[in-house]
């Protein structure tokens, strides 16, 4: 594998090779998704004991499972004995997993329990607590989405997310303001034929790429159009202050503020069910949130791998890896949970038209990556950098926007340093750094620009 020029990185100077190298990929795998915090699932897909949901955490293929007595666990999919998977569903519930191969069998706990011809073939028994399933080293359950990593050094998940979590919430909170709440309605998977990475950076608050909508805009594709608000996808967004921020664990976000005093906006006039409740949602949220509730959300990425919308579509996107150029999306879309169900049904046909492999807005981005991906394996474009240098000197640490303070490197207009971040931090990961470098806490070389620079 190259070296990577961290200098470079600092300058938004980005290789274009750690894009299609197998050298890069095997570097990924080993340094980074065996050490970085991963969204596995959410609590309302395996709500009841029994349940089982199988994802992903890099390119190893995990169970997530609630046990008899209701404890959740993250278990590597492969039989202690020989390797074979020993839940080869999607999702279901269960009492136990059993290869199909020799048929070790498992609690849901990952406890080995059964062994066939145990005490004959085995000279009077194995030792069956050596031989569970292998478990994380840490998990963590916040507001309902749950997270895990191979690395027992690891922070834990609040530390790791930083200040990024007051947009995060912004996804899982109840619309109204309160802590979790949500659920997921819906799971889409598709495979593409692109790098992980782009997927994941555009998701960091690219907004630059807009013209790529140009269609879905003119149409006004939005959960309101048709409905008496035509040719927009969002007027609360709209009007108010957009803001792009980076962190330094290499998480990035596009949120908004909305400006003092904007009154609600009626945008549901021919269905009155599904207009009270949003307009109960706003005015509840400002009453319980007060200023904070003019942080609006829009998008962002979780480093590494995990993207949400915040708004409508409203959902957590992985980008699993399959190789450097290849990679498999699941969206995870999501409504508050005791939403009335004629709002559920509405939102969950938006968001199949909006957002998805058949929808309107994930079509253009993926014939961009796949083409971006494309263009970069050839000897002679290998040779040749990416530029990310939009806004080197816009950014500001912790400002006040319309009243409201900002935590993180903030931008007021269109910019890449979330991208310059993101992968300032996947190179500290691919160098192997130790974590208080990868969560920026001694790494000087990195310092953002003031205002005055």
């Amino acid at each position: 594998m190259k070296p990577i020029d961290c200098a470079e990185l600092a300058a938004g100077i980005v290789p274009r090779h750690i894009f299609v190298e197998e050298g890069v990929y095997a570097a990924e795998l080993e340094r980074l998704f065996t050490r970085a915090w991963l969204f596995i699932g959410h609590e309302s897909q395996i709500a009841n004991p029994g349940d089982f949901f199988a994802s992903r955490m890099g390119a190893e293929s995990v169970i997530l499972a609630r046990d008899k007595s209701g404890e959740v666990h993250v278990l590597l999919n492969s039989c202690r004995h020989r390797g074979m998977k020993v839940c080869r569903y999607e999702s279901g519930n269960a009492d136990r997993f059993t290869c199909p191969y020799h048929a070790w069998a498992y609690d849901t706990d990952g406890s080995l329990r059964g062994v066939p011809h145990d005490k004959t073939v085995y000279e009077g028994g194995i030792d069956r607590s050596r031989w569970s399933l292998i478990k994380v080293a840490r998990m963590a359950i916040y507001k309902g989405s749950i997270w895990a990593t191979w690395d027992e050094h690891a922070p834990d998940f609040e530390t790791y997310l930083g200040d990024a979590k007051t947009h995060l919430d912004l996804a899982l909170d109840c619309r109204d303001g309160r802590p979790g709440g949500a659920e997921v309605i819906g799971l889409h998977k598709w495979v593409f034929p692109a790098n992980w990475k782009f997927a994941a950076e555009n998701f960091l608050g690219d907004t630059y790429h807009n013209p790529s909508h140009r269609s879905v805009d003119m149409i006004g594709i939005g959960p309101s159009a048709g409905r008496g608000v035509k040719g927009r996808r969002d007027d609360e967004l709209e009007q108010a202050q957009h803001v792009w921020v980076s962190f330094p664990a290499g998480h990035g976000v596009h949120s908004a503020v909305r400006p003092v005093g904007r009154e609600y906006v009626e945008s549901f006039k021919d269905d009155p069910e599904i207009e009270a409740y949003f307009r109960h949602c706003y005015e509840a949220r400002n009453r319980r949130l007060g200023d904070a509730a003019r942080l609006l959300p829009f998008v962002g990425t979780m480093f590494p791998n995990t993207s949400y919308h915040g708004g409508q579509p409203r959902g957590l996107c992985t980008w699993h890896p399959h190789s450097p150029t290849q990679t498999e999306a699941w969206r995870f879309f999501m409504v508050d949970a005791d939403a009335p169900t004629a709002v559920k049904q509405f939102l969950r046909r938006f968001y199949m038209r909006y957002s998805g492999p058949a929808g309107m807005t994930e079509q253009d981005d993926m014939e961009n990556w796949l083409y971006a991906t494309q263009a970069s394996v050839g000897t002679v474009a290998k040779r040749y950098a990416f530029n990310y240098q939009q806004s080197m000197h816009s950014p500001r640490l912790d400002p006040e926007i319309l009243g409201l303070r900002i935590k993180g490197e903030v931008s007021t207009q269109i910019s890449e340093h979330m991208a310059r971040g993101f992968y300032r931090r996947w190179a500290d990961y691919i160098d192997d750094r130790p974590w208080d470098v990868l969560l920026g806490r001694s790494d000087k070389r990195f310092t953002p620009p003031t205002a005055a620079e």
